[in-house]
């Protein structure tokens, strides 16, 4: 366990750091979900505008090194792989 004040200080800061980067990976989760969600109902149109709220959301994310940048980049390109292809 941490023995100086300053260990100290930085196991309190550590936990409420840890606590911000699980709220913000859970808004990428629900931002990929709700896209997921409008592809699975098959609205193309309803799916590309909650793909470009969502893209934000995951760029923001990455841009904060919360995900790696090839995971975000992962993750829109699938997404949007899968609208394009409601079409056909």
């Amino acid at each position: 366990m941490a023995n100086s004040a300053q260990a100290r200080k930085r196991a309190r800061q550590a936990v409420k750091q840890r606590a911000h980067n699980a709220s913000l990976r859970s808004t990428l989760r629900t931002a990929v979900k709700r896209v997921q969600k409008a592809i699975a109902a098959g609205d193309k149109a309803a799916a590309q505008s909650i793909y470009k709220e969502s893209v934000s959301v995951i760029d923001r994310i990455s841009d904060k090194k919360i995900v790696h940048k090839n995971k975000a980049s992962r993750h829109k390109s699938r997404l949007s792989g899968q609208i394009k292809a409601l079409a056909a």
